[in-house]
């Protein structure tokens, strides 16, 4: 149950202050933080929740990752559907939060997005469906890839917390325009849910494209850091 409940914190900190940053800060007249903003809060919400409960959980937050991680010989099968499923009710708890907060302001319209993510009209930029496929696989790939490296016996010690952030705010520097990042299903479903509508509809690619790009960067990361992998 402690696990449990970090992942579920993991992920409710990360929905909360990531979407919360893009739905209620980014584009607040004169003072609104933006994509570079919205981008750092991401990272930032890793960063302190990997630090907090990472020794308990390991801080995956994400399905993806949990799913990399076995790819890469890190993690057992038998404990992914409890993750993920903390993982998943965490994101909607940070969303039902948020929701809490933004239902109140006169105006505000939930079924807009509320920070989901999206292709073809749905996507900030435009973007259609191929290119937001590829971006999330890559992506995705990547980030399990430097979670497997940094997390690795020889790697730097206590600076985990720190390389993940970052790469996670890189990752939204370079995609939020073309989907509003997701290369976290858990993410993408609990504000998803909340808008309902097309956003329900497209969520199996924030689902699919991110599992493929995990199990595709928990790969890697086991072909290179074979010989360093930890329990």
């Amino acid at each position: 149950m402690k696990v449990a409940l970090a992942e579920a914190l993991g992920a409710f900190w990360l929905v909360l202050g990531g979407c919360g940053s893009a739905v209620l800060a980014a584009g607040v007249p004169d003072l609104g933080i933006g994509f570079a903003g919205v981008s750092l809060a991401f990272g930032l919400t890793v960063v302190t929740m990997a630090y907090a409960v990472g020794h308990i959980s390991g801080g995956h937050f994400n399905p993806a990752v949990s799913l990399g991680l076995w790819a890469a010989g890190r993690f057992p099968a038998s404990q992914l559907p409890g993750y993920m499923i903390a993982q998943v009710a965490g994101g909607l708890l940070g969303a039902g939060v948020l929701y809490l907060v933004t239902s109140g302001l006169p105006g505000f319209d939930v079924h807009a997005g509320f920070a989901s993510n999206g292709f073809g009209t749905h996507s900030p930029g435009g973007y259609p469906l191929m290119p937001v496929i590829l971006i999330e696989v890559v992506l995705t790939a990547m980030f399990v890839l430097v979670i497997t490296g940094v997390t690795s016996q020889r790697a730097p010690a206590g600076f985990a917390p720190l390389a993940i952030g970052l790469c996670l705010t890189l990752i939204h520097l370079i995609s939020i325009p073309v989907d509003n990042t997701s290369v976290n299903p858990a993410r993408s479903t609990a504000v998803a849910l909340f808008a309902g509508g097309e956003f329900i509809s497209q969520l199996w690619v924030f689902w699919l494209a991110p599992l493929v790009g995990g199990l595709l960067g928990g790969t890697l990361g086991k072909i290179l850091f074979a010989s360093e992998q930890e329990v």
